[in-house]
């Protein structure tokens, strides 16, 4: 983590929180996915709310297991897991023709991981945007300490109403953040009207693949569970998407699922349920187990506040259901679209 090796034991407690807003952040936050409290309609109407508390609990915990960049990957046999995260973040620049003097817009940006690669890559500029004030903090720190602060700049505000002028980006892109919206055609909408005429946007999507049942129990239930440990709003179809982007105006220019790019022994889920090697052991189910219970000792001993260890457990139960919904492909997080912006808009 960019030398910052004084944070494996900060993990534990959310630096964003208070000790005594810990237990209830967490409660508020489960409280949302009471079906008698409202259920989806409820989530999608408090968002914003519902997301922010969702990453101030679950940041230290994401760097600390998965690194600064908050995704999956397709991933090749004989390719290590950062190598597949950097690819699948390179070929973005590349799809995006991103280059020397251009600027794009990271939509929903974490703490930077993938802004800091993509303009190491491409030369170019990245604005990413986040309304979550901890993320920022830490995506400043990050990019500060890695010398690239004349190429990433960040902005904290909310991608459903970007603060820019219409035209402003050559390009934009987002890696699994556009899950989080309440609205496709809301967030679609307003990337399209800052994008430049002509200019590309590419996005990789969490989405229910046309396997899932709506009638299964066991599908709904996977899907419920990988809602509630991500602290989404409701999981889509592909075929929601297609709607939505061409709705707001957008042409489609490629739209498939990358979950098949993966060797059959390497798939995408494979770093959560693995097994063990010393470079990946935090994110395999023996590792989130260690520190499943390295959480629930130090709360015990009153080191971590009253709630980690449930935010732990959250984050346990969600990436079973999401290995179960990968193994039945009736889930995906490796949905890519590249889209235009047409370079002329009638009208």
């Amino acid at each position: 983590m960019d030398g910052d090796n004084g944070r494996a034991t900060a993990v534990f407690v959310p630096e964003s929180l208070s000790r005594d807003e810990v237990k209830g952040e967490v409660s508020s936050y489960k409280a949302l996915f009471s079906e008698d409290k409202g259920g989806v309609d409820k989530r999608k109407e408090n968002y914003a709310t519902m997301v922010n508390t969702f990453y101030d609990l679950v940041t230290s915990f994401y760097e600390f297991g998965w690194g600064q960049s908050f995704h999956f990957a397709p991933r090749h046999q004989g390719e290590s897991f950062d190598a597949s995260i950097a690819r699948h973040e390179m070929y973005l620049a590349h799809r995006l023709r991103l280059e020397r003097g251009m600027v794009a817009l990271d939509v929903g940006c974490g703490v930077g991981g993938p802004a800091r690669c993509i303009a190491r890559f491409s030369e170019g500029n990245v604005v990413g945007i986040n309304n979550n004030e901890y993320q920022i903090t830490r995506a400043k720190k990050l990019t500060r300490e890695a010398g690239l602060e004349s190429q990433v700049s960040y902005v904290k505000a909310d991608f459903m109403n970007i603060p820019a002028e219409a035209d402003t980006f050559d390009a934009a892109y987002s890696i699994e953040a556009t899950c989080h919206a309440p609205s496709k055609t809301g967030v679609y909408g307003e990337i399209f009207r800052v994008l430049k005429p002509g200019g590309l946007y590419a996005s990789y999507e969490w989405i229910m693949t046309d396997t899932y049942d709506p009638k299964d129990p066991e599908h709904v239930a996977i899907k419920k569970g990988i809602e509630v440990g991500n602290g989404l709003p409701e999981l889509q179809l592909a075929s929601d998407l297609r709607e939505a982007l061409q709705e707001v105006g957008f042409e489609i220019v490629d739209f498939r699922d990358f979950a098949p790019k993966s060797d059959a022994a390497t798939p995408w889920y494979l770093p959560l349920s693995g097994s063990f090697s010393l470079s990946g052991f935090k994110h395999t189910w023996m590792g989130r187990y260690v520190t499943n219970r390295a959480v629930a000792a130090m709360e015990w001993l009153k080191i971590a506040p009253t709630g980690t260890t449930e935010i732990s457990n959250i984050l346990m139960a969600t990436a079973d259901e999401l290995v179960k919904g990968g193994k039945l492909d009736i889930f995906t997080p490796t949905f890519f679209f590249l889209v235009r912006k047409p370079a002329k808009i009638d009208g």
